[in-house]
């Protein structure tokens, strides 16, 4: 038996006592198909194998009740093509549609031969190979496809596709544990929590397995199997790969959320980079979020709760001035709002709105703070939805520190520099800002000129989006107070690259030839090529990714 680790004349002491301590594992689990991670790419890929009839070793590092993953946490959007729900709604999609859309917007380069493969593989079987699969393990969507990165001169999405999951992602992920277990014959599952993946294994070339330690005893075990999957998330969850891939002719601020995993730190992705040759590509493309504020009772260190931003919130610098001369406005590129946030002079911006609007638009990205839709509570959500939701509003207001509230804006300008412990934050310059945008309204709709409404009004042409969005007015109209004032940062969210793979998920070495027996599947893969998303996603592309190419990856083992 071979460890694939580096051995060469200078090797510390260090690394040799390393390697003669990996090689006492004691424990040998074995299984036809090793799984490494357990969130939704993981789960789907284990399930897949064992409806298959293989014995099946699923090895995550976190805790039982979070296995799933971030997929445990998500809100459960899927951008979907040609579903029998578009069709309901009249939507005319089609994956020509699709890949046009996806092409044009990621900004992908003529040679991004992996990427192109996986990006036209998901729109032609996104709708059967996930919508129709989903629909036939149980899984339910809401009754309405919203429209979201339509781009910012319309080169996003040309059409809604974004799908959500009734019960979020959490039901989507208990779902697929249910189909697990039940389908766990025999006893061909061993799930492994809290163990960490060390090195893979070799003999005579070919793979065999990988060697995991015990995060909570330092236990050593040995896991054989011809079959390895990587399903080990992304690398966004360590902010100093993070920062160390940030590409440098974009701006970079000085602080930033964590809105991953700490788990999620890409050293199994260098590991195989060094050892095995294969190859990580896009790691500087990433998809972050331009509106993150610090999750009240973080899970970890530097935790951020990502908000959905309010289209007809006013947008501020850290002086209480309207970034622009183009208004930022959320629902058209997010990419370009990330830019846009993280080249302000300060690592903040801030959302300025009203009650009236809060009440109508304000969201928390995940299923967390979306309990209407994760408990499946219909007659409540639609209440929620039409009157507004007074609810999420004054929990922030009691909560969170950086969502403040105050009768006047002279009030919330003095919070808002008690915050940041400056005098950053003018009153006057509060007020004009305000009365900048008031001054559309004098004389009428007819006499609006601004951007923001402009989208404001293009929003909300689409049903589903008017629900949500407020019909245009000033926002210090009589009766649609208190003010509130959202202290945001950039918070780091999914990883766009990743370990480069063909349409069957193995892994490739530098020659382009697959690894044989590793294979690598969601985040971890970049969901698909290494980068299948280009520079932008159409959003709601990462948990239909995971599924698309876990279910590639067994199709190929499975026929093995």
């Amino acid at each position: 038996m071979q460890l694939l680790l580096p051995v060469t004349m200078r090797m510390i002491p260090a690394q040799a006592v390393r390697v003669r301590r990996l090689r006492l594992a004691t424990t040998t689990v074995q299984s036809d198909v090793l799984v490494v991670g357990g969130g939704l790419a993981g789960l789907v890929t284990a399930l897949e194998a064992l409806r298959a009839g293989k014995r099946v070793t699923l090895v995550d590092r976190d805790s039982p009740e979070r296995l799933g993953g971030l997929a445990l946490w998500a809100f459960g959007g899927m951008a979907l093509v040609g579903t029998a729900l578009q069709a309901r709604m009249k939507i005319p999609d089609t994956p020509e549609v699709a890949l046009r859309d996806w092409l044009r917007f990621g900004e992908m380069a003529a040679d991004d031969h992996y990427p192109q493969q996986w990006a036209r593989y998901y729109a032609e079987h996104s709708a059967a190979q996930v919508y129709d699969w989903l629909l036939g393990e149980g899984v339910k969507f809401m009754p309405a496809v919203n429209w979201v990165e339509r781009g910012m001169q319309g080169d996003g999405n040309s059409l809604p596709r974004y799908h959500i999951v009734w019960g979020t992602a959490r039901e989507l992920v208990r779902r697929m544990i249910s189909a697990l277990h039940a389908a766990d014959s025999g006893g061909r599952l061993k799930l492994m929590h809290r163990h960490r993946i060390t090195a893979l294994e070799h003999q005579a070339g070919q793979l065999n397995g990988a060697l995991a330690v015990c995060e909570e005893t330092a236990a050593e075990v040995r896991l054989q199997a011809p079959v390895v999957v990587l399903a080990m998330g992304g690398i966004n969850g360590s902010h100093a790969q993070t920062r160390a891939n940030w590409p440098a002719h974009r701006p970079m601020p000085a602080s930033m959320l964590n809105g991953a995993h700490p788990h999620a730190d890409g050293k199994l992705h260098h590991w195989v980079a060094d050892e095995m040759d294969g190859q990580i590509t896009h790691a500087g493309e990433m998809w972050n979020y331009a509106a993150g504020f610090p999750h009240p009772y973080p899970h970890f260190a530097g935790h951020g709760l990502s908000i959905i931003p309010c289209k007809s919130a006013l947008w501020l610098d850290h002086r209480g001035r309207r970034i622009g001369p183009e208004p930022l406005v959320t629902g058209f590129d997010t990419h370009w709002l990330c830019q846009r946030v993280a080249e302000q002079e300060k690592p903040w911006t801030w959302h300025l709105l009203n009650w009236r609007i809060a009440v109508k638009e304000f969201a928390i990205s995940g299923a967390e703070h979306n309990q209407r839709i994760r408990d499946m509570q219909f007659p409540a959500f639609l209440k929620e939805t039409l009157l507004g939701n007074h609810r999420l509003i004054r929990q922030m207001q009691s909560e969170s520190p950086h969502f403040l509230v105050d009768d006047t804006l002279a009030g919330l300008a003095a919070k808002m520099n008690a915050l940041t412990c400056s005098h950053d934050i003018a009153p006057g310059v509060l007020q004009a800002t305000a009365d900048a945008f008031d001054a559309n309204f004098a004389g009428g709709s007819r006499l609006h000129n601004d951007d923001q409404l402009r989208r404001i009004l293009h929003a909300r042409q689409w049903g589903p989006d008017r629900l949500r969005t407020c019909k245009p007015a000033p926002l210090q109209k009589p009766g649609a107070g208190p003010y509130i004032a959202i202290h945001m940062q950039l918070i780091t969210r999914k990883s766009l690259g990743g370990l480069q793979t063909d349409l069957h998920s193995r892994v490739l070495d530098a020659t382009g030839q697959p690894v044989d027996g590793l294979y690598c599947v969601g985040e971890a893969a970049g969901f698909g090529g290494g980068g299948a998303s280009g520079k932008r996603s159409l959003e709601g592309t990462f948990l239909p990714g995971c599924i698309l190419t876990a279910r590639a990856a067994a199709r190929s083992f499975n026929a093995g």
